[in-house]
């Protein structure tokens, strides 16, 4: 569902990293790597909001560089800020996503942010929410559209014990059908999310 060949990444001379490949299939996959080895750049590439150098990526069986439109729709991204428009609220956020997806925010999707303990922070603008609140809005959206792949930079940052706990139960059941791939310095977390483990190293040459 998620498959990945010869991505390579520079900014100037420095190289991020260089041939880096992987296929995922349903599942949940951690890349736990140190701070600044170039995750978060990595997953932006895998959903198309950074460009590589080389290599290419594949979304759902859509390649990101030929069919970007396909392989766009068969992903669910939560980058690390997740700061969407600063005015737009989250009930917003959410209806918009729903609408991109060709489909409605229905029941499943309220109770999930009810679990979140999102309700009454819905109608509140992106500007005036914590991180963890804006974080578990785009991890709600998760379930909007039934997304083949699903992409998280640290999906952790800023929940509390409560919401990580929803969070576990949300990418195991993703992962029974979605290919999910997110980054976590929190190994625990991982662990919990029954995450196969990888590092740069084993994805391919890291820099």
């Amino acid at each position: 569902m998620l498959r990945f060949e010869n991505l390579s990444k520079r900014f100037g001379k420095r190289v991020i990293f260089q041939g880096l490949h992987h296929d995922i299939r349903a599942g949940c996959v951690a890349l736990c790597d140190e701070n600044g080895s170039g995750k978060s750049t990595l997953l932006g590439i895998l959903a198309g909001a950074i460009d590589a150098d080389e290599g290419e990526v594949w979304l759902g069986g859509h390649s990101l560089r030929s069919a970007p439109l396909e392989a766009k729709s068969a992903l669910a991204y939560v980058p690390d800020d997740c700061m969407a428009y600063p005015l737009q609220t989250g009930r917003a956020f959410l209806e918009l996503v729903a609408s991109a997806k060709k489909t409605a925010v229905d029941a499943r999707t309220l109770d999930l942010a009810d679990r979140f303990g999102l309700t009454p922070h819905l109608e509140k603008r992106f500007e005036q929410m914590s991180l963890g609140t804006r974080k578990k809005i785009f991890l709600t959206a998760t379930t909007l559209g039934k997304p083949a792949v699903v992409i998280a930079d640290e999906p952790g940052n800023g929940l509390d014990a409560a919401a990580r706990a929803v969070l576990i139960d949300l990418f195991k059941s993703l992962g029974k059908e979605s290919a999910v791939f997110f980054s976590s310095h929190d190994l625990r977390l991982a662990r919990a999310c029954e995450a196969t483990l990888t590092s740069f190293a084993e994805l391919g040459a890291a820099a």
